[in-house]
């Protein structure tokens, strides 16, 4: 795997930690790569501003914190707007589609949007919307393998939550390789506001 830096960004109680520690498991351990990972909280434990980054590497990671992330993925509006400048002008950005509205964003940017949230309420816990995201995740990027995901979901979360959170993780997969196959991986800004108004 190439390095690559990711941001994960939303507000307390999402599953922000979770998801980059999920991803940095599943590189490190599952696909025997090399990952770092620094959070970073609000003064609110629930409700406030919570941001975690992630590097995988196929090599030992010298300088462990994301200086321009090749992968975003946000789960709130003010996540959004604090950390969508910092990405790469042609990086990747996932967004929970009925929380986050994009603007001022490069055409070159590819954007997928997920109803993370709606999917997690349909299998009865909003809580596994971190899980459907990081299912969303693996689709899109492509940067790790859905075994090494789904092997770290199941070694993170508690035992009486495994079987829940595996099924919002294969949700949010199947949806993210859905939005693969349905619309193109690069679209200017008119086609992405179009595709997440809809």
């Amino acid at each position: 795997m190439q390095l690559t830096e990711i941001r994960v960004a939303g507000f307390g109680g999402q599953g922000v930690i979770l998801s980059a520690i999920v991803i940095g498991k599943a590189a490190s351990i599952y696909e025997n790569g090399f990952a770092t990972m620094t959070q970073n909280f609000g003064p609110e434990a629930r409700g406030g501003a919570c941001s975690a980054q992630v590097i995988l590497s196929d090599s030992p990671i010298l300088y462990p914190y994301v200086t321009r992330p090749d992968i975003l993925m946000v789960m709130s509006q003010e996540a959004y707007n604090k950390f969508g400048p910092e990405l790469k002008p042609n990086g990747l950005l996932l967004i929970e589609q009925d929380l986050v509205r994009v603007s001022n964003i490069s055409a070159a940017t590819r954007v997928f949007s997920c109803p993370a949230t709606r999917i997690a309420e349909g299998l009865g816990k909003r809580m596994v919307l971190n899980s459907v995201m990081v299912g969303f995740f693996g689709a899109v990027s492509k940067a790790l393998g859905v075994e090494a995901l789904r092997s770290a979901i199941a070694d993170s979360v508690p035992s009486s939550f495994k079987e829940l959170n595996l099924k919002a993780f294969d949700q949010g997969h199947d949806f993210g390789l859905n939005k693969l196959t349905g619309e193109p991986v690069r679209r200017d800004l008119e086609d992405v506001m179009t595709t997440i108004n809809a």
